[in-house]
């Protein structure tokens, strides 16, 4: 996931993404929810904004219901959200350059989506230790991911050549990984919202290795990637996704 930034900002200034993009795939027709950041999290999750309209935290938004996290586990599936600078498992409030607006399995707040949460959202670590290292070195990631870098990580904070670089740290060993190169494995990269420049249309791309340049002008918002979510685990849609333009077809995955 990146923050706040536009389909053009992204093109132009995440040259080592582009690359990768128009290497693999990429829409250019993909646009988010809302403003701001929470409620664009909660639709990629849980196929809902679920009527948030701000930030903040998971004890002012508790959701009832599953997300695509929750789903996986319940059909015997993995699930994990990869948190950059969370310092211990589903954490429900900010620390340093940790933000939880960013973190949405937090905002599920069931006995049984707590404790997936408690379970599978995990800190991020660095590409050399931790929990997604030594998922990636397994082939063990998980049947739905989410890697949220943090504040800075991430372009919310920072610039986008900070995001570009830290992608540049992880996507290498991902890409040669067992997971990907056995086709296992599709990354998907998109941003949150934009910064209300081009309406609300973001940079969405896709690594598999069955893409090889292709474009993608189909019309897709992250209900579409709930939807990618829930096919690649055989669920239901989860709400709004059901009625959302098929991701997978659009890209032919």
């Amino acid at each position: 996931m990146e923050e706040n930034h536009s389909l053009s900002e992204m093109q132009s200034n995440m040259p080592y993404l582009f690359s990768l993009a128009q290497q693999y795939a990429y829409a250019t027709s993909y646009t988010a929810s809302t403003h701001p950041s929470l409620p664009n999290y909660l639709s990629i999750a849980g196929g809902s904004t679920f009527g948030v309209a701000d930030d903040a935290a998971p004890a002012y938004h508790p959701i009832a219901g599953d997300s695509v996290f929750d789903q996986a586990i319940a059909q015997g599936k993995t699930a994990a959200t990869y948190a950059d600078g969370m310092t211990s498992n589903c954490m429900l409030s900010n620390t340093g350059r940790y933000a939880v607006k960013h973190n949405p399995h937090a905002y599920f707040s069931g006995t049984t989506q707590r404790a997936n949460c408690a379970a599978t959202d995990v800190p991020a670590g660095t590409p050399t230790t931790g929990e997604l290292h030594n998922a990636i070195a397994a082939g063990a990631l998980p049947n739905v991911g989410m890697l949220v870098p943090d504040l800075c990580n991430d372009a919310h904070d920072c610039s986008l050549s900070v995001a570009d670089a830290y992608l540049q740290t992880w996507l290498p060993s991902i890409l040669a990984g067992p997971d990907f190169t056995s086709g296992r494995l599709a990354i998907v990269i998109t941003a949150d919202e934009d910064d209300s420049t081009q309406n609300n249309t973001v940079l969405t791309v896709v690594l598999h290795p069955s893409e090889h340049g292709r474009v993608v002008t189909t019309p897709l918002s992250h209900y579409s990637l709930t939807g990618f979510y829930d096919s690649v685990l055989g669920a239901p849609a989860l709400r709004n996704a059901a009625t959302a333009p098929s991701f997978r077809t659009a890209f032919g995955l």
